[in-house]
């Protein structure tokens, strides 16, 4: 039995200088888990309720907010497509997991948030924004590390789904989107280090912040053993420290991956190798060079957009963005590429209301919102990709004259 499961619709609480702390281990799609959250909050009567939720999540989960043409249009021009498709999936998830067992996901904090309005108690946010988690997941990661990440994903989320009595079984053991994240974590450590380990720390010192002599915290249960020992062990801490720690967590760190550095090395170097090219070759290699670039990074932008089934003019707009965007690492031939495809394609309400009805790789093709953000996607790596090709290719062209300028 692994610890998650030890405290899955279990209560733990904890005694620190006169103020008490009610542990509630949740799984965030179990009708039992949203019976112990009444009972706990009633029996308990306390002065705070807090929630595993940040204020995006909860106000998704209140509203049940739609997102609309403006909103995609920022994600777009912001750069978060990669953010805002992971977390349609990580949200598609949880709410078919919900759909196999016939209750709605998040359950347990609608049932917290609920009493706590009825009886008048405050209630406490105390999760990290979950864009921060995101972001500082995706900014940790190698290369590597995020193919291994998206393959983990879309294995876990589209392969062959259990039954209900499967599920149940799972859900027994333990919160199942902890475990699924437990489970990334073991190939890629730097999942479990910002998406549980962090936010333990995160949620603990959120709690430890708390004005209230009685406090009822509802957490998955995968949370719970790392909270409560961080509790226990720090709780001596002074505010201006627990306040210093908090806003370390919520920092987006500069990313310290190499092909970050690359995106403004690589234009640098072509850049040199054309102009050495002139003065060794002539004018007929810079030709032979432009050709190289512009066909070799849009026609591979322009087969990313293509796999994506963009429109016509989407594709073309990859085709010729790619190889200027190339060249300046702020720009990106997938966000000239998507924003063709929003104004020829607008996505109409049902997309935006489809978004949490995502339950295969194919319904993400088909929603005309999704299908923008694979767009801009497959049309950045394909021009990513072409990037080193036609570099490459540049280079083999004048390696022989750059030979012969060395000594000997």
């Amino acid at each position: 039995m692994n610890e998650c499961s030890k405290m899955l619709n279990q209560v733990v609480r904890l005694e620190l200088d006169g103020e008490v702390i009610h542990l509630v281990g949740t799984a965030h799609v179990s009708r039992e888990s949203v019976d112990l959250v009444r009972k706990t909050i009633n029996e308990v009567e306390p002065d705070v309720v807090a929630v595993e939720l940040c204020q995006q999540r909860h106000d998704a989960i209140l509203d049940q907010r739609r997102w609309d043409d403006t909103e995609i249009e920022k994600v777009i021009r912001e750069g978060k497509t990669y953010l805002f498709l992971m977390q349609l999936m990580l949200t598609n998830f949880q709410r078919s997991i919900g759909d196999e067992l016939g209750i709605k996901p998040g359950s347990e904090m609608l049932e917290s948030i609920k009493i706590a309005k009825e009886r008048n108690i405050d209630v406490a946010l105390v999760d990290r924004d979950i864009k921060i988690s995101l972001k500082r997941t995706l900014d940790f990661l190698s290369l590597k590390e995020k193919f291994k990440l998206l393959y983990g994903m879309v294995w876990e989320m589209f392969g062959e789904r259990e039954s209900a009595d499967e599920l149940m079984k799972q859900l027994d053991e333990g919160d199942i989107v902890t475990s699924m994240v437990e489970e990334l974590g073991r190939e890629v450590p730097s999942i479990k280090k910002t998406l549980l380990d962090e936010r333990d720390r995160y949620i603990a010192n959120k709690l430890l912040d708390i004005e209230g002599k009685s406090i009822v915290a509802v957490l998955g249960a995968g949370h719970i053993n790392g909270i409560k020992g961080i509790i226990e062990s720090e709780h001596s801490k002074s505010k201006k420290d627990r306040g210093s720690e908090l806003r370390e967590l919520e920092e987006i760190p500069e990313s310290r991956s190499v092909w970050r550095y690359m995106g403004y090395l690589v234009p640098v170097l072509v850049v040199v190798l054309v102009a050495a090219g002139f003065f060794l070759k002539g004018d007929a290699f810079v030709f032979e060079s432009l050709v190289k670039w512009v066909v070799i990074n849009g026609s591979l932008s322009a087969l990313g957009a293509l796999i994506a089934f963009a429109h016509p003019l989407s594709i073309l707009t990859a085709f010729v963005a790619a190889p200027l965007t190339s060249l300046n690492p702020l720009l990106a031939a997938g966000w000239f590429a998507g924003l063709m495809e929003a104004k020829m394609r607008k996505p109409k309400v049902k997309d935006f209301d489809g978004l949490l009805e995502l339950n295969s790789l194919r319904d993400y093709w088909r929603n005309g919102v999704t299908r923008i953000l694979l767009v801009i996607a497959f049309a950045n790596l394909g021009s990513g990709l072409g990037t080193y090709i036609a570099g490459f290719s540049i280079f083999t062209s004048i390696q022989d004259e750059l030979i012969a300028l060395l000594p000997i």
